[in-house]
């Protein structure tokens, strides 16, 4: 019982949950209370430039340069009365994490002293050290400029005694170092292109804002037994581990009561993200063990995105407050379910009309038609491209299982959506159009159920499902920066709807702009575009090895190489929808290829070098040790009994005897091969080639390595054993 193991789960098992102190105001009175919100905005700036941020905020306005002192003073001022001493350029690079730089509040007087200072200068733009972030050979080692700045866009925010500023990264040359640039881009490019579109129903549509609504799940595990995992230190997830007897396979977690130490996490949590602004909604138990779930009410796009970042720092710092660590890898234990980050996504019209919602008038019907239908041309058109905005080397362990969805991606609709889009490909013009007197024409679908959310079922193996006014992106990855997946698709569908509105005018005679003609090119462009994208629609099981043939024969992407999906963003249609779109340009999109396939690289040649080192330095030698003890216990059966009864009592530990032979000297083979593997894909130049080559020579090792350890794990003695088993990691107490 001297085993570390031991110690670590017994202090576990005996931990309590902290207290956790409650604000007695009600959630609604400290919301957002460390964020400069519009209100906070009103006290602090001048009336003037108070106007001035409300016009960039809510109608796309530049902001005025001369504007930021008065800006950067107000913010300065509330900030210091929270007790704030520092500020930063909060950015996201492409690290899938977060970076930031503290300054002080202060500048030399001349006099040798100091004062407070804050300019607007400091506000809009620093010169964050750009030479150690990934940036796929824009930049050159030595070449150290770079340059965030504001987005004003995503209010501002404190963190201890820190002021915290979103900013975008970009190069000394102008390219984007990030996520945020090219998602407000991509956000910008779906504004104008669905406005556009909005204006065949409504010429008084202003705007149309992206919506997103994610939902983070999660693993929580004892830090304890956390320390006690190399492989979950140094990789996230286990690189061994014979499955629990009991799982989720008697589906008891699911929405079930949460363990205290859990809900007073949870519950600290969502105090410190409701005053950060985070609107956290619901929390519940996952599906798998110690799996947990939290999602806040819809944003806009971007602040959506900001506040997923930074909720998952969050997460990290308050479950260490209370003996947890987070684990955000898809994949942390084989066996039981992944996590993802649905993402669900819609949009909106600024007079508050959901695009992807039935209406209930024939030409609201039609509105919703369109976007519904144009929404699918792009995920049809560049399926291949959304799967590579959301593969990982860690995602695509999940992908596939455990209900998370395959790689191929397809969109499901249900019974109601899909009979409409049928109606109108196969019925003509004379059967959807009737005259309607002096009115002129009249769109004759039956109406759409109101509670259409109701009248279709869920798919859980889709990767892209309508849920009754919105899709859910089911295949984004908990781990992930959301960006990535909402650039994709917002630029997607804003090429669509380009393409769509261009059809559409094209089929309208210069001098015939009227209800009539416009209604007819409307409806004959979406009946060809239904007919075009119909291969995209499955409403079945996406699991079966049917679907994945059929798939092939549709023409979707079926690719299942991580490093071969990376290349759907160099595809032509691919650049020449960021570049048509103003998102991104050839250059940018080879720069970051380079980047994934290098930290693809990366965390493959980490989870290997980690598997060598346990195999040799910790399985082995306890298996070994084991071995010994079995050695010498027949070695003393011989010298009490008879040869031949020795040989009887003695015939269970000669098999384990042997079997532990044969599977500690397959280890070792194992272990030289991938070493010798990753010798060879590391001399490999190419980002591209070397990523293939650490997929194809050195990740399918890993299991083989991992599937003789965890059967060593069922024959060594339990007290041996150095790490924490499955049924201690996954069930907290």
């Amino acid at each position: 019982m001297n085993n570390l193991r031991f110690q670590v789960v017994g202090e576990a098992f005996k931990k309590k949950p902290l207290h956790v102190n409650v604000p007695a105001q009600s959630p609604a009175s400290y919301f957002g209370c460390k964020v400069f919100t519009r209100e906070k905005m009103r006290l602090y700036l001048p009336a003037d430039v108070y106007d001035q941020m409300m016009d960039v905020m809510l109608g796309g306005s530049r902001l005025d340069r001369t504007v930021a002192d008065a800006v950067a003073q107000g913010m300065k001022q509330w900030a210091t009365e929270q007790g704030v001493t520092h500020y930063t350029h909060w950015f996201q690079p492409l690290t899938e994490g977060t970076a930031e730089k503290h300054d002080a509040f202060i500048e030399f007087d001349g006099n040798g002293g100091v004062v407070e200072e804050f300019s607007g200068k400091l506000l809009v733009q620093q010169e964050p050290d750009a030479s150690s972030f990934p940036s796929g050979g824009i930049r050159s080692t030595f070449e150290a400029r770079g340059y965030s700045a504001w987005d004003p866009t995503s209010p501002v925010f404190i963190i201890d005694d820190t002021l915290c500023i979103p900013t975008v990264f970009i190069s000394f040359s102008g390219e984007s170092l990030d996520y945020k640039a090219p998602l407000l881009k991509a956000l910008h490019a779906i504004n104008v292109a669905a406005t556009d579109v909005c204006h065949y129903f409504d010429p008084a549509v202003k705007k149309v804002t992206s919506n997103l609504g994610w939902e983070q799940e999660y693993f929580l595990v004892d830090e304890g037994l956390y320390a006690a995992r190399p492989d979950l230190l140094l990789t996230g997830r286990t690189l061994m581990g014979h499955d629990s007897a009991k799982n989720q396979q008697m589906d008891d977690h699911y929405f079930g009561s949460i363990p205290e130490r859990v809900a007073a996490f949870m519950k600290e949590l969502e105090i410190v993200a409701l005053e950060l602004g985070i609107p956290c909604k619901t929390r519940h138990n996952e599906v798998a063990p110690n799996q947990f779930e939290l999602a806040p009410i819809f944003e806009e796009t971007n602040l959506a995105v900001d506040h997923n970042m930074l909720l998952m720092s969050v997460m990290r710092r308050v479950a260490r407050k209370h003996g947890f660590r987070v684990l955000l890898h898809e994949k942390p234990f084989a066996g039981v379910n992944g996590s993802g980050k649905h993402n669900n996504w819609s949009l909106s019209t600024d007079n508050g009309v959901l695009l992807h919602a039935p209406g209930k008038t024939p030409q609201q019907n039609l509105r919703f038609a369109v976007f519904i239908v144009e929404t699918l041309m792009a995920v049809y058109r560049h399926n291949g491209l959304l799967k590579a905005s959301i593969m990982s080397a860690s995602n695509a362990l999940r992908l596939g299982g455990n209900e998370a969805p395959p790689a191929i991606i397809s969109a499901f609709l249900g019974k109601p959506l899909s009979q409409l889009l049928d109606r109108i490909e196969s019925a003509g013009n004379d059967e959807l159009l009737v005259m309607a007197g002096k009115q002129g024409l009249k769109l004759d679908i039956p109406e759409i159920p109101e509670l259409l959310i109701d009248n279709t079922d869920r798919n859980r193996t889709s990767p892209f499902a309508f849920t009754g006014n919105r899709f859910e992106f089911r295949a984004v990855g908990a781990e992930a920066n959301c960006a990535c997946a909402m650039i994709a698709l917002n630029t997607a569908v804003a090429e669509a709807l380009v393409r769509f509105k261009e059809r559409v005018d094209a089929r309208i005679a210069a001098d015939d702009w009227h209800s009539d003609a416009t209604l007819r090119a409307i409806i004959e462009v979406l009946r060809d575009d239904i007919k075009a994208c119909r291969n995209i629609r499955f409403d079945g099981n996406s699991y079966t090895d049917q679907w994945a043939r059929e798939a092939a024969q549709r023409g979707l992407d079926t690719e299942t190489s991580c490093p071969r999906i990376f290349e759907r963003y160099l595809d032509e249609s691919s650049i020449t929808m960021f570049e048509t779109m103003g998102v991104m340009t050839r250059k940018e999109l080879i720069a970051r290829n380079e980047v994934k396939w290098e930290t693809y690289t990366k965390r493959v040649q980490i989870e290997a070098r980690v598997l060598g080192d346990l195999s040799m330095n910790h399985i082995i030698p306890v298996a070994t040790r084991y071995q010994a003890q079995l050695l010498n216990n027949v070695k003393d059966m011989a010298a009490i009994f008879s040869m031949d009864k020795a040989g009887m009592l003695s015939a269970r530990n000669i098999m384990l005897i042997e079997e532990i032979a044969q599977r500690t000297a397959t280890i070792e083979q194992q272990v030289r091969e991938l070493i010798e593997a990753r010798k060879r894909a590391n001399v490999i130049d190419d980002q591209r080639e070397r990523a293939i080559a650490y997929h194809d020579m050195v990740a399918s090792r890993l299991d083989d390595i991992r599937y003789q350890i965890d059967k060593l794990e069922l024959i060594v003695d339990d007290s041996c054993w150095p790490l924490p088993k499955y049924r201690e990691l996954l069930f907290i107490r």
